[in-house]
């Protein structure tokens, strides 16, 4: 029998390659032998992250349409066309039996041409509000799987699969793990923790928001784990602390939450669907610099359920003190967003997902 070849393209963000990456390792586990390519943005953090993961990657010289006026977007027309033409030499020469996007700018083109090819292919779309590329890919795709409701507004009703997102599988037994959190984070189990996540970049409105407001933690006896993301951490690292850990990364993300009793978080796809899964009390800080503020819609989704609690980044002066001081002496509101978070989580996603792949693979000779 000869192996199943399979394309994987998107990127940009984590929010769309680690997707990519859950479903390429879950083909894998159902059939080992298969061949893989995934197809990225040139200067991308993909094009360091796929390889890391052990996959062979190829970058497009592509990118977004700035929404103002720039010298970057008299380029988009010919990045359009060398990306279109590099995809068609990358499907003739890899031969695909299918073809899988999980939204950025990378997955427009390729996925563009293989199914110009008729090869069969399936979109992925994390959030809430749907990305252009998927919606422009919609029409030519034959399965297009979703984390929520209501998204026969993007795309066509028929083709539509509610599977969620692809989580880490070592999120599904955080439950077991909060005396191996506490030890390695070395926090009190005497003690409230509260964990702030901005993005494996880091967040500038939310590290200024933490340094502001460390003796409200303090006062309050808090603790906090705090990812400033790379971009920061070598701004913010003096604030550190016994009761304050200042990391650039967070490495061991399953045991961060396992520590956490209240989590601080944007309110990208991925980190979204990973709090469901977690099931703690969240704060959602939506970053407003997204396209088609995605985030605050991905937020509300689950704050309309009483799951969460949202705080506009222009309303953080006002709100965050108060939010904070009720869930931190509230355990019964703590423990009722939590299990109303939970009920939200789709944790066999990646396995729907795949699924539907299988459908679109030819009989193996």
């Amino acid at each position: 029998m000869k192996p199943y070849k399979v394309i994987l393209s998107g990127g940009g963000t984590g929010g769309h390659i680690y997707p990519a990456i859950a479903i390429a390792r879950e083909i894998e586990k159902r059939y080992p032998d298969t061949e893989f390519l995934f197809v990225g943005a040139k200067d991308r953090m993909e094009m360091e992250k796929v390889p890391q993961a052990g996959f062979d990657i190829e970058g497009l010289w592509i990118s977004g349409i700035q929404r103002k006026l720039s010298v970057e977007n008299l380029k988009f027309p010919f990045k359009l066309m060398s990306s279109l033409w590099k995809s068609n030499s990358i499907i003739k020469r890899f031969q695909p039996d299918v073809v899988i996007g999980t939204g950025g700018f990378a997955s427009g083109p390729l996925l563009k041409r293989a199914t110009s090819k008729k090869i069969p292919a399936l979109i992925q779309e994390q959030n809430s509000y749907a990305g252009i590329t998927n919606k422009l890919l919609s029409k030519s795709v034959q399965k297009i799987c979703v984390a929520y409701d209501e998204m026969h507004r993007f795309f066509p009703q028929g083709k539509i699969i509610k599977t969620g997102n692809p989580v880490r599988n070592d999120l599904l037994t955080i439950s077991s793990k909060r005396t191996e959190a506490i030890a390695t984070y070395g926090v009190s189990s005497d003690k409230k923790t509260v964990l702030i996540i901005g993005g494996s970049l880091g967040a500038r409105a939310i590290n200024e928001l933490v340094s502001k407001e460390l003796d409200f933690f303090t006062k309050h006896d808090v603790q906090v784990l705090w990812q400033t993301g790379k971009l920061y951490y070598e701004q913010y690292k003096h604030l550190a602390s016994n009761d304050v850990k200042v990391m650039a990364y967070i490495d061991q993300m399953d045991l961060a939450y396992a520590a956490a009793d209240i989590i601080i978080s944007r309110a990208g796809a991925g980190s979204v669907s990973e709090l469901c899964i977690v099931g703690k009390a969240t704060v959602f800080i939506p970053s407003p610099n997204v396209a088609e503020d995605h985030q605050t819609k991905n937020a509300l989704a689950i704050t309309a359920q009483n799951a969460a609690v949202l705080i506009r980044q222009k309303e953080l002066d006002a709100m965050f003190e108060n939010e904070l001081e009720s869930l931190i002496q509230d355990t019964e509101r703590r423990e009722a967003l939590g299990m109303a978070i939970k009920a939200l989580a789709l944790p066999d996603a990646t396995k729907h997902i795949v699924d539907e792949v299988e459908k679109l693979l030819p009989n193996r000779e």
